[in-house]
């Protein structure tokens, strides 16, 4: 993980005064533990959540039984739904959610191993998805998922201006 890119997401977030949440769920946190590695962090970031069952998913960011039961966890739009989840339950500007296959189980053709779906989110606006394809061992898988979701949020938070 690149610390210039939370660094520079961090003095984006500082400028403006707004403040970030996470869910994560193949992640496992690794996207706040990064954040949270940054000193000062607190001043932009609010909250992390693992919501690593559907469980979670249902019970922390109201993610409807019926997404998950007829797209499954592993989809856009769980993803969708756990970033709107997300700025229900924090008070913050911008939600970040992450859902995938790490590994080195699970996957199915549909959706094999390395499949993850990142979604961001703005007070006031929609969520906006995408689905990647990563490669490797579940840590490499978690990492780049990491990476991704960060540098898509950098990219929307600038376009946001």
């Amino acid at each position: 993980m690149s610390d210039r890119l939370i660094e520079r997401l961090a003095q984006v977030l500082l400028a403006r005064g707004e403040w970030l949440a996470t869910a994560e769920s193949c992640t496992g946190g690794l996207i706040a533990t990064q954040i949270t590695d940054l000193a000062g962090s607190s001043g932009w970031f609010e909250r992390g959540l693992v919501t690593y069952s559907n469980l979670a998913k249902m019970e922390m960011l109201a993610v409807p039984d019926t997404v998950i039961a007829q797209h499954g966890a592993v989809s856009g739009e769980c993803a969708a739904a756990m970033a709107r989840g997300v700025l229900r339950a924090c008070p913050v500007d911008w939600g970040l959610a992450v859902t995938g296959i790490a590994g080195p189980g699970g996957g199915s053709e549909d959706k094999p191993v390395g499949t993850v779906w990142i979604a961001w989110i703005r007070r006031g606006h929609g969520p906006e998805t995408h689905r990647f394809f990563f490669e490797g061992s579940r840590e490499n898988v978690r990492r780049q998922a990491a990476q991704s979701a960060l540098e898509g949020l950098l990219y929307r938070v600038r376009e946001a201006g």
